[in-house]
């Protein structure tokens, strides 16, 4: 079962984690655990976080950590969430701040937790449905970035997206201003103004 498992995860893109459910066409869950935990024990796997397994890779300094990123976005697939940046990290994205959180976080609509990946601590933070919209898009990280700005810097950031953001994006906004706070569903109202 050992030899199969790492077979099947040498196929894998480097460094990319997985679970134990993908190895069920191997064997039964109790074997595959098994085998698991040994793999870890000897040190041919690590185990990322709870569930979650990498293949190591060899590096100068020894085996190199999975990526927090791949392991964030293996969770979201997992548990069927969506995992989105923090409005901080997405309004240094959109060049509306300088500040960055010194660790990285991720708005979840589960509870909120903390687990370390690659000796760095990743934070979940229970978040409202209308700060997840528009997971994988710009119209989310502004949507997240304005909600993090809060309601005195919302207006005078709004001219800074509109122009960095498509005219498809600002519709999308604007499409969905009616599950925001008033506050927010303001300053996106703004957007459409004198938009091209």
């Amino acid at each position: 079962m050992a030899t199969r498992i790492l077979q099947w995860a040498k196929k894998l893109p480097e460094r990319t984690p997985f679970t134990a459910k993908e190895l069920l066409h191997l064997g039964h869950r109790a074997a595959v655990d098994q085998a698991l935990s040994r793999l870890v024990r000897c040190g041919k796997l690590q185990r990322a976080v709870r569930g979650l397994y990498v293949l190591p890779v060899a590096g100068t300094f020894g085996a190199r950590q999975p990526s927090p990123a791949k392991v964030v976005a293996k969770i979201a697939e997992e548990r069927g969430e969506p995992l989105v940046l923090h409005g901080a990290s997405a309004a240094n994205m959109l060049g509306l701040s300088t500040q960055q959180p010194g660790r990285p976080i991720y708005l979840t609509p589960g509870r909120s937790r903390q687990f370390e990946v690659a000796n760095q601590v990743i934070e979940f933070r229970h978040a409202p449905r209308w700060q997840l919209m528009f997971p994988n898009r710009p119209a989310g990280n502004v949507l997240r970035a304005l909600a993090w700005l809060g309601p005195e810097k919302t207006i005078e950031a709004v001219g800074e997206v509109r122009q960095r953001v498509s005219r498809n994006e600002r519709e999308a906004l604007l499409s969905v201003r009616h599950q925001m706070p008033t506050w927010l569903a303001e300053g996106i109202s703004a957007l459409a103004t004198n938009a091209t």
